[in-house]
């Protein structure tokens, strides 16, 4: 939308609002602008939750397990979300590829030939019941 839209929505002018926009940005509450894309019309029609849990601290690698996987799945572009987590499971990535097969070469190929992974379990989605981006504000 426009700063003019924008403007009238809120009330403001649009100078001011270009302002509080400006200020939102430089403080990080605004921290980038994107096009959302369906994956399905660009042939990515497979989502799927992964729970992963890496292996515990040895004395094997220099650094910690976790640092290992962190930097790995930022190389990984099938992972398009990684959240750390409480309970049993160390992770939870999303990940999105055209197919099964493109799924099982992930999995074999690069997840489960990492070093720090000890297992994983995962989840298809068969529908996306909700889906946004917006901030409960």
């Amino acid at each position: 939308m426009t700063y003019d839209e924008l403007a009238a929505q809120v009330s403001l002018s649009p100078s001011a609002t270009l302002r509080r926009v400006k200020r939102l940005e430089e403080s990080r509450v605004i921290s980038g602008y994107v096009a959302l894309i369906e994956p399905e019309r660009v042939g990515l029609g497979l989502t799927a939750y992964l729970n992963v849990r890496l292996e515990k601290h040895s004395e094997v690698h220099k650094r910690n397990p976790m640092d290992l996987f962190k930097a790995s799945v930022q190389t990984w572009p099938e992972v398009v979300e990684c959240a750390a987590l409480t309970g049993d499971m160390d992770y939870l990535l999303r990940v999105v590829v055209e197919d099964m097969a493109h799924y099982s070469r992930f999995i074999m190929d690069t997840l489960l030939k990492h070093p720090s992974v000890e297992d994983c379990k995962t989840s298809f989605v068969l529908d996306r019941v909700k889906n946004t981006t917006a901030m409960p504000l």
